[in-house]
């Protein structure tokens, strides 16, 4: 919980309480198991096809069928960042009330930069299961929000088989919600505006984007030095954030929701709904579609979320590698906010090109640029592509630590489902 107090001028406002802070700091390198689901928790062709088209994103292999079955997947994949959109929930044990995660109600938070490793593909009929802890905790103030906790956690993803799928490290910036809103440091930002010039300009950009697809890009064809070529995203609609949500992402742990349903999350998670200016309860994610409320808490527009700029930078790079190459693993940071009305033109280049074992592996440095000509989510990336000489990619291996963890979870999880069976049929 966080500490709340009434204002004479408006509603509650909520602080850091010094039991939560520490609480997180003593869960560090705790794993529990992921109980919640996602919005999905079976990878299906449409599920595929929808979160890939959530972003923008047209590449066969992620939104077509058939097209998979003649490459060497064998069928269709999922797109690198469907963990945030498709989980399903484990079962497991109570957790100690000493293990249980503080909660920070009504602490504003954002994702300020990810990394992640890729091990395998996500195949139609896969199911994903997760685990998750903390990595890191520091508390620091901040020049935008005051007093501020910085947590690096690590979600494990692993399929229905116990294999890791992917590992995700997230660092998010949790920040005293009344404390952003006193600083005005965005206050000179300007909303974008575009001539019919100005579209036609993004426009170009677009009509030359494609996806590499079966024109393999081989490992001795690639030189320090390339370029990865150039994408554009934007500018940035209410549309795009309802689109990106239509993928799946964005609806776990607060469960944002309509009616009847609303009103029980509101009696749930009642900090989560902050009166809008009608007066009416809504959720505090709205800050990523309305800008009004966004500027009642110190930004000058609503602005998007930072996975939604990873799945950006994850096309970016699957458009280039082809269809024969992996992603084997993106960091990125989120510098700056990506308001409504921003447009970003994503580039990039070869930083590095080494063989490792049988693996030929390619090092990317690549940034998305914002119209005011502000880097605001740099990232770095190596991807595994095929050889003329020694054939396929080589898919990295999982490590073997985290297959143990997630073996042991997915066993428990099926004993308490047979328990289950066994006292429902009692």
């Amino acid at each position: 919980m966080s500490t709340s107090e009434k204002t004479d001028t408006g509603p509650e406002v909520y602080t850091f309480r010094e039991e939560d802070i520490q609480r997180a700091k003593d869960l560090v390198g705790v794993f529990q198991a992921v109980t919640q689901r996602e919005q999905y928790t079976r990878a299906t062709p449409d599920v595929m096809r929808n979160f890939a088209r959530s972003y923008g994103d047209d590449n066969p292999l992620f939104v077509d069928e058939e097209y998979g079955q003649d490459t060497r997947w064998g069928g269709q994949i999922a797109p690198p960042m469907i963990n945030i959109a498709l989980t399903k929930g484990l079962l497991a044990d109570p957790v100690p009330k000493e293990q249980r995660r503080p909660s920070f109600r009504g602490i504003h938070v954002f994702v300020s930069g990810t990394t992640t490793d890729w091990y395998r593909p996500v195949y139609d009929g896969d199911t994903l299961h997760s685990f998750q802890g903390f990595e890191s905790v520091e508390l620091k103030e901040s020049e935008f929000a005051g007093r501020s906790l910085i947590v690096t956690r690590i979600h494990v993803q692993f399929n229905q088989r116990a294999e890791v799928v992917q590992t995700q490290r997230v660092i998010t910036i949790h920040t005293e919600r009344h404390e952003s809103k006193k600083r005005k440091k965005y206050n000179a930002i300007e909303p974008a505006s575009y001539t019919p010039e100005d579209i036609a300009k993004i426009d170009e950009i677009y009509a030359a984007e494609s996806p590499r697809g079966a024109n393999t890009r081989y490992f001795e064809d690639v030189a320090v030095g390339d370029s990865v070529g150039v994408m554009a995203k934007g500018p940035l609609t209410t549309t795009d954030m309802v689109v990106f949500h239509s993928g799946g992402y964005g609806f776990a742990p607060y469960a944002p929701t309509a009616s009847r349903l609303a009103y029980k999350n509101r009696k749930r998670i009642a900090p989560f709904y902050i009166p809008n200016g009608q007066g009416v309860p809504d959720v505090a994610q709205r800050i990523h579609w309305d800008s009004e409320y966004a500027r009642s808490i110190g930004v000058p527009a609503a602005y998007d979320y930072g996975m939604m700029r990873d799945c950006w930078l994850t096309h970016y790079l699957t458009d280039w590698i082809g269809d024969e190459g992996w992603l084997e693993s993106m960091s990125s940071q989120m510098r700056k906010f990506n308001y409504q009305g921003d447009t970003h033109t994503i580039t990039g280049e070869v930083v590095g090109k080494r063989v490792e074992g049988d693996r030929n592996l390619i090092d990317i440095e690549l940034r998305g640029t914002s119209q005011r000509g502000e880097v605001t989510c740099p990232a770095t990336a190596t991807v595994v592509l095929p050889s003329r000489e020694t054939g396929l990619a080589i898919l990295p291996t999982a490590p073997v630590e985290l297959e143990r963890v997630a073996a042991q979870m997915l066993a428990r999880h099926g004993r308490l489902r047979a328990e289950q069976r066994r006292a429902a049929r009692a």
